[in-house]
C-alpha cells in the first residue's frame, strides 16, 4: 500500500512540473537565486561586522 502511495505522489509530482511550464520553473530558480544572494550577502556582513 505504501509503494502505491509513493508511486502516486512521484507521478503527480511529475505532473505538475508539466503543469507549471518553463515561466513557473524560472520564476522559482530565480527567487532561489536571489534567496542565496541575499543570504552569502548577510553572511558576508556579518562576517565583516564581528571581526
Amino acid at each position: 500500500m505504501e509503494e502505491q502511495t509513493q508511486n502516486k505522489q512521484k507521478t503527480s509530482l511529475k505532473e505538475r512540473f508539466k503543469q507549471m511550464g518553463i515561466l513557473a520553473f524560472l520564476f522559482f530558480f530565480i527567487k532561489g537565486l536571489v534567496w542565496l544572494a541575499i543570504f552569502f550577502g548577510l553572511g558576508k556582513w556579518l562576517k565583516d561586522f564581528f571581526a
